[in-house]
């Protein structure tokens, strides 16, 4: 490994045949070089899809009423029903789920209308919640507080408000904290400030939300008892589709609904979501391996293929060697140290340009989470086991041309032209 003869003769070999030399390299370069570009690829991709599911708990899922598709007990398909607060309390007896937050929103899901100060106004998302559902959507405060459980018990008319609706309705030296705002001719107290945890449209509706009590909501305008949807998370050790199902029997029975009527209830789960992105993705990774692996194999026949082309050459050369007492192994040893040389310089100038080229593309790709393709990059570790492999498999493409070359006798060597 370390006799300077043998490095001279491998240098001079490589010095003798250039070409030579650079096309078998190269074979070695483009495979890690594709390997670790596909695999930065693949988790620019991943990053960007999941990047939805940020600053949401992804144990999640979400129920809410629509019409009933089929008859039940002598009802007529077509009925239209509402969720209540006895529907909430029934839920809070099964136990497998961890956080249940019932939600009501101005203008249905996703509704806006127009929050008001003075003579300013600005659409929001006017949602009444319980102090729980910070559990399963992000929400960062800024200044002030957030909801408590005295805020649902007494009814208090206060809001928390998004970082838009602050910067449209309040001066920028002006401390919202203690001030009002008006919804539908309603005054609410600002007792807190949030900002996005997300990015993109995730960070708008962040921006232009406006919390207030459940229940002052329900009061304020005139809802009753009326529940919206539904917001649940599961325990941690227990799937949200188990716990989904539990919640879909529960609500059907208590409101008469047919056990095999799918339309009557609408339900989106995040679990599922996440795990199919997550499934599409690691059958992605496994493509990647698959094809990168391949190519790098094709660079290491082609080192082989070199390597038993040298040991034809070098034929009288090993010959004399062993005439004059050279050992099997050192002969075994300079040609596997070739190769190896050869497939680790190849390789590590591969890695590091494929490594520098993501950096340069993650750089130019702006942050602002519109992009479905956000920081594409490899982990260090994978980059080094993909070099360590490398090196193995150069040691094992020396090594048939090495067997080769101890295979001949001294005599028939020397005989060589």
């Amino acid at each position: 490994m370390f006799d300077l003869d043998n490095w001279q003769e491998i240098f001079a070999t490589i010095k003798k045949n250039k070409l030579r030399t650079f096309l078998t390299c190269f074979g070695v370069f483009w495979g890690i070089f594709m390997l670790v570009i596909m695999l930065g690829s693949g988790n620019g991709l991943r990053n960007g899809v999941l990047s939805d599911f940020d600053g949401s708990a992804t144990n999640s899922f979400f129920v809410w009423a629509q019409r009933t598709g089929k008859p039940y007990k002598g009802m007529q398909p077509g009925r239209n029903f509402n969720y209540n607060n006895e529907d909430y309390k029934a839920l809070l007896q099964i136990p497998e789920l961890a956080v249940v937050a019932p939600m009501n929103q101005l203008g249905r899901y996703q509704g806006k209308v127009n929050a008001v100060r003075g003579l300013t106004s600005t659409g929001a998302g006017v949602s009444g919640v319980y102090p729980v559902v910070n559990h399963i959507e992000s929400i960062k405060i800024k200044s002030g507080r957030w909801l408590n459980n005295n805020d649902i018990k007494e009814k208090r008319k206060i809001a928390v408000i998004g970082n838009h609706v602050r910067n449209v309705l309040f001066k920028k030296n002006e401390n919202p904290i203690g001030d009002y705002i008006q919804v539908n001719g309603v005054y609410f107290k600002v007792i807190g400030i949030t900002e996005p945890t997300g990015s993109g449209e995730q960070a708008n509706e962040q921006g232009q939300a406006v919390y207030l009590p459940f229940s002052t909501f329900q009061q304020a305008f005139n809802y009753g008892d009326v529940v919206g949807w539904f917001s649940i998370t599961s325990k941690p050790n227990i799937k949200a589709s188990v716990a989904e199902e539990k919640v879909l029997s529960i609500l059907k029975e208590r409101h008469k609904i047919a056990p095999d009527d799918e339309q009557a209830i609408g339900h989106w789960n995040m679990e599922k979501q996440f795990d199919k992105m997550n499934g599409l993705f690691n059958g992605i990774d496994i493509l990647v391996w698959v094809v990168g692996i391949g190519t790098l194999l094709a660079g290491i026949i082609g080192v082989s293929n070199i390597m038993l082309i040298i040991v034809k050459e070098r034929t009288r050369e090993i010959g004399v060697k062993r005439a004059l007492g050279a050992t099997p192994i050192s002969i075994v040893t300079q040609l596997i140290v070739e190769s190896v040389f050869l497939t680790a310089i190849a390789g590590y100038i591969g890695l590091v340009i494929s490594v520098g080229l993501l950096e340069l593309i993650s750089s130019a790709i702006p942050n602002d989470g519109n992009s479905m393709f956000r920081s594409p990059g490899v982990d260090l570790n994978i980059a080094l086991v993909a070099l360590s492999v490398l090196v193995v498999a150069g040691a094992l493409a020396g090594l048939i041309p090495a067997k080769k070359a101890i295979s001949i006798s001294p005599v028939e060597a020397l005989r060589t032209e």
